[in-house]
This record gives structure tokens, sequence and C-alpha cells, in this order.
């Protein structure tokens, strides 16, 4: 399975928690939802998950296990 960039990661997770917050505020709550249905179907693409919930967690726990700045991150291992 292919891993998204960390960088790419944490500016899903931003917008989604930017648009979770303003999810139903002013005159562009029909755009805010669209763009949180955009951004939270991202997040399930880039996690390999099905639901929001499960992906926003994915994508939080990759984030918290990351190797170091500086550190190469492991390849992923292929199945035989």
């Amino acid at each position: 399975m292919l891993l998204a960039h960390p960088a790419v990661l944490e500016e899903l997770l931003r917008r989604y928690d930017a648009l979770t917050a303003e999810h139903g505020e002013g005159d562009d709550a029909g755009d805010a939802a669209r763009r949180l249905e955009d951004v939270s179907y991202t997040l399930c693409v880039t996690t390999g998950t099905r639901d929001v919930t499960s992906a926003v967690a994915a994508a939080r726990e990759r984030l918290h296990r990351r190797p170091a700045p500086g550190t190469p991150e492991p390849a992923p291992t292929a199945l035989t």
C-alpha cells in the first residue's frame, strides 16, 4: 500500500479540523459542507479506510509514529 507523505496528512487533518469547526456556520454553509465532504473522502483514500472517523484516527496515528525529522522513513515491505 502506498503511504501518504506526512505533510499531506498534516494538511488534510488541518483542513478537516478547520472545516469541522466552521461546518454549518455563515452564508457559505453549503460550500463548507462540500469542502468537508471532499477532504473527508481524500482522508479516506489516503489512509485506506472507508469512513472519516477511521481515516482521521489512522492519519493521526501515522503522524504520531513517524520518524524524527531528517530520518528516512522505512520502505514498506512487500508481501510475498
